[in-house]
């Protein structure tokens, strides 16, 4: 079963597996962010109701929707 990176620990490196989501917006933004299927992430931090994510040499916090969105 897949997870999201809710429950992915800090630090640690991932590959994205897929993007669940049939908004095609959230699609469009997090593919322009780098993250899409295949593609290495990382979780920095875990916040109350964000998450900080490195992607691509770049980092970028996201909110605990785009976070379940994401399946590592």
């Amino acid at each position: 079963m897949n997870r999201n990176l809710l429950e992915a620990e800090e630090g640690k490196e991932y590959i994205v597996k897929d993007i669940v989501t049939e908004d095609e917006e959230l699609n469009a933004f997090l593919f322009s962010l780098g993250c899409y299927s295949g593609e290495p992430i990382t979780v920095i931090s875990h916040l109350k109701s964000s998450c900080v994510v490195s992607i691509k040499d770049a980092r970028y916090n996201i909110d605990t929707d785009l976070a379940h969105a994401i399946a590592i």
